[in-house]
C-alpha cells in the first residue's frame, strides 16, 4: 500500500511569521487526512511559539530523524538542539542561520526520498547571506542544490492565473540587457512544459508581455519588442508552442485578457508580481518550476511588522501545501502516461479557457 504524500515544510525566518502560519495551516485535522506534514525545525522553538499563539487544533510529534517520520501525523524533525535566540520582527544573523539549517535539512530529505514535496516558509534574503548561502533567494539556491543543469523558473499561481518571469531578482537598470531572444524562448519552453506536466494542460496558451510602455510604440519607446520579444514568440509558435504577444501590460490586465490564457510570461519581477498580487490577494503562491522536485511557498515575506501578534493570515501557506500536493499528483500521472503512452492519463484542458480569435499572423500586428 502506497503511503500518503509527505510534505516537507521549512520554518523560514524564526523572527517572522513562519511558525505562526505553519501551525495555523496545519491546525485543520483534515490536513493529515490528505498528506503527512513534516516540519524541519526546532522542538524548542515550536514549544516557544506554541505557547505564544496557543492555536487550537494543532498537534505534532517530534522525531529525531527522517527515518522516524510517522505517516498520517504532523511530524517535527528536530534539526537542532541549539538555543536559537528569538528577536521578533528583527532580521538577525541567528534567524538567517536557523532558516538555512531548516532549508538544508528539508532539501536533503527531498533528495533521499523521505519527503515528496517541499513548502518553504518566508526567509529574509539579507539575514541568510553567508559563505554557506550566497544566493538572492530560494529559487537560485534550489537550482544549484539540485544541480545537473536544471533551470528553475518562478511561477506565481493563484487559481487560474499563472504568471512566470523571464528575469527574477535583478535591479531595474539591468533588466533590458538580460532580456534576449534565447532567454525568452527558454522560459516559454519551460512554461509550456510545466503547464503540461504539472498542471495537466495538454495544449496551454501562453501570453508574453512587452518590456516597454505601449509595446514600445513602434520603436519610439524601445526596440526590444520588435527586435527580441516578437521574434522569440514567433519562433516559439513555429515550434508548436501556443505563445502569443507581446502584449502591453496595462491594457492586458485592465481588460482581463489574461483570462483567455493558461499562463502569462512577464519580463521582470514587479511587472508580473504587482498585478498578480493585486488580483489574487492572499490566495497566491509561488511554485518553482523546472526542477525535478516540487517546491512551493506562500506569496508573502517574513511580515516582521505583524510577527508575534497572532494576526498573520495562513491562507497562502495553506494554498502552498494544497498546490504542492496537486502538482505532485499531476506530475506522477504525466510520468505514468509517458511510460505507457497508449493509455492517456492526463486531462486535455485546452478548452477550459475562452477560445482565442488569434492567428499566427496577428502576433506581428
Amino acid at each position: 500500500m502506497s503511503r500518503m504524500i509527505r510534505v516537507g515544510i521549512t520554518h523560514g525566518d524564526i523572527n517572522g511569521v513562519g511558525y505562526e502560519i505553519i501551525m495555523k495551516a496545519l491546525s485543520d485535522e483534515r490536513m493529515v487526512e490528505m498528506c503527512t506534514p513534516v516540519i524541519f525545525g526546532s522542538a524548542k522553538l515550536m514549544t516557544y511559539f506554541r505557547k505564544m499563539f496557543d492555536i487550537e487544533g494543532f498537534t505534532y510529534t517530534v522525531v529525531d530523524s527522517v527515518d522516524d517520520i510517522i505517516d498520517g501525523e504532523c511530524n517535527l524533525v528536530n534539526i537542532s538542539s541549539e538555543e536559537y535566540k528569538v528577536e521578533i520582527g528583527q532580521a538577525t544573523e541567528i534567524s538567517g542561520k536557523a532558516a538555512v539549517a531548516s532549508l538544508n535539512a528539508a532539501v536533503e530529505a527531498m533528495k533521499s526520498g523521505h519527503v515528496d514535496v517541499l513548502v518553504t516558509a518566508p526567509i529574509n534574503k539579507k539575514a541568510v547571506q553567508s559563505d554557506e548561502f550566497n544566493f538572492p533567494g530560494h529559487t537560485e539556491y534550489l537550482e544549484e542544490a539540485y544541480g545537473n543543469g536544471y533551470k528553475a523558473m518562478m511561477l506565481m499561481v493563484g487559481g487560474d492565473l499563472r504568471v512566470a518571469l523571464v528575469t527574477t531578482h535583478l535591479a531595474l537598470k539591468d533588466i533590458a540587457e538580460a532580456i534576449t531572444k534565447e532567454s525568452i524562448m527558454e522560459k516559454v519552453r519551460s512554461l509550456h512544459n510545466t503547464l503540461r506536466k504539472d498542471f495537466a494542460l495538454e495544449r496551454p496558451k501562453i501570453a508574453v508581455l512587452s518590456l516597454n510602455p505601449h509595446n514600445g510604440d513602434d520603436g519610439l519607446l524601445g526596440s526590444e519588442e520588435n527586435d527580441i520579444i516578437k521574434p522569440a514568440v514567433e519562433e516559439s509558435f513555429d515550434n508548436k508552442i501556443m505563445a502569443f504577444g507581446p502584449y502591453p501590460v496595462d491594457g492586458f490586465f485592465s481588460s482581463k485578457m489574461y483570462e483567455k490564457f493558461d499562463a502569462v510570461l512577464a519580463m521582470y519581477h514587479d511587472q508580473g508580481l504587482a498585478p498578480f498580487k493585486a488580483l489574487v490577494a492572499e490566495t497566491g503562491i509561488n511554485f518553482t518550476a523546472g526542477l525535478p522536485y516540487v517546491r512551493t511557498s506562500p506569496d508573502h515575506g517574513t511580515a516582521y511588522d505583524i510577527a508575534g501578534k497572532g494576526i498573520a493570515d495562513a491562507t497562502s501557506m495553506r494554498e502552498a501545501i494544497y498546490n504542492a500536493i496537486d502538482i505532485y499528483r499531476n506530475r506522477m500521472i504525466y510520468i505514468k502516461s509517458k511510460a505507457n503512452p497508449l493509455k492517456k492519463q492526463y486531462v486535455d484542458r485546452g478548452g477550459d479557457k475562452v477560445v482565442l480569435d488569434l492567428t499566427k499572423d496577428e502576433i506581428t500586428d
